[in-house]
């Protein structure tokens, strides 16, 4: 006799959720108590009452919505989106708003709980599913609260894309950090303050949103209309798939790919090349912003710093500047810890931006006028000819 395999937990919860999926998908029976026109009871799962059959027999309405999000980032339970806290056995209620369908449900009261907030830690295994966005009760939701404080007008699954795409902090929260502290002098205390991942609707809403930091006197592009039919997210992403729909972008642009788009006839990172998409111009400012962070902690601060984008809190110590991030005695990776106000702000932006992969498309404007500032920011204090970097805002 052959043994039987064995499925871990996180395997069990994952099929009960596409199981649900399946079954939600089906055009079956009523509910409890039911009756059919001839006067039967309703049978309330969707097998047929009696066979022989096959699976093919049995229609099911949206199986390929099912298909696509099952192959979907949305649905990889193995991502570390939804497997960080394995080894905890336990989501933070902090956490599990945007990390499971449980927790999502929990902070909007869908769940029949109070709204606001995720009554306590939510089991690990979960995913965004079906019930994330095809809840009926996303219809009862009317707006969104970002972390500048902003509240946002939405309708129906708007609801799911905007809470989880938000980030957990904004220009306000570094603001705050920073006030009444002496702009170049570093500081013990200031910790880096991360806008959190895949920031895309922080983007999308620019200066409305609030979400970089603002400096003072400067004017900030607000939402990102671009053209119609465009006004949501689903009007780009294929809802299940979470893959861009290029065919529509042919009507108004010509290229190859989204990221070979070009909106402007200028250009904004000084090399003058116009032949290229403006996530390219995007992509070569945040590199330079990255360079000067990088030369103003080591020639300003006098600790130079390391990035790592693989682990947080992303930036390390390089005490002695050997180009290797120091550890600590329990051999960890000592966290950067000699922030200024000026390295601080400019590295929250730098991080706002590059946190969104698709910021060429959300908001290009704003993505390139919050790494203006904050590479003019630095500028000054390392003695560099900002006009002659030929730059564009």
């Amino acid at each position: 006799m052959s043994a039987r395999p064995i499925l871990s937990p996180k395997s069990l919860i994952l099929m009960s959720s596409f199981a649900a999926c399946l079954l939600g998908g089906l055009a079956f029976a009523q509910s409890d108590g039911a009756s059919n026109e001839e006067g039967e009871a309703a049978i309330p799962f969707a097998l047929p009452q009696s066979g022989p059959f096959t699976p093919a027999e049995i229609k099911i309405d949206n199986d390929k919505a099912i298909a696509d999000w099952f192959r979907s980032a949305h649905a990889n339970a193995a991502a570390e989106a939804f497997s960080h806290w394995d080894d905890d056995g336990e989501i933070r209620a902090a956490c599990a708003t945007c990390h499971s369908g449980e927790g999502f449900r929990d902070f909007h009261g869908l769940d029949g709980t109070e709204a606001g907030v995720v009554n306590g830690t939510i089991n690990t295994g979960g995913v965004v599913d079906c019930g994330t966005c095809h809840n009926a009760g996303l219809a009862n939701i009317k707006e969104i609260t970002f972390p500048s404080g902003l509240v946002h007008p939405v309708q129906g699954v708007e609801a799911s894309c905007l809470t989880c795409h938000q980030g957990r902090t904004a220009g306000i929260n570094v603001e705050t950090a920073i006030a009444n502290l002496a702009v170049d002098e570093p500081n013990g205390d200031l910790r880096f303050i991360n806008p959190h991942y895949a920031t895309a609707a922080a983007t999308w809403l620019g200066g409305y949103g609030a979400s970089g930091y603002h400096y003072d006197g400067k004017d900030y592009s607000g939402r990102f209309f671009h053209a119609r039919p465009v006004a949501s997210c689903n009007s780009c992403h294929e809802p299940h798939t979470l893959e861009v729909e290029f065919e529509p972008c042919l009507t108004c642009h010509q290229a190859n790919s989204p990221e070979e788009i070009r909106i402007a006839r200028q250009s904004y990172d000084g090399s003058g090349n116009v032949s290229v998409g403006i996530s390219s111009d995007i992509s070569a400012n945040a590199e330079t912003l990255l360079d000067l962070i990088r030369d103003y902690t080591e020639e300003v601060a006098g600790a130079p710093v390391i990035y790592d984008g693989n682990r947080y809190p992303y930036f390390f110590s390089d005490a002695n500047g050997d180009g290797v991030i120091d550890t600590g005695e329990d051999g960890r990776p000592v966290a950067y810890g000699s922030w200024t106000p000026r390295s601080l702000r400019t590295a929250f932006n730098w991080k706002l931006v590059t946190a969104d992969p698709g910021n060429y498309a959300h908001n290009p404007k704003y993505a390139l006028e919050l790494l203006y500032d904050s590479i003019a920011d630095l500028s000054g204090p390392l003695g560099i000819d900002f006009e002659a970097m030929d730059l564009l805002r």
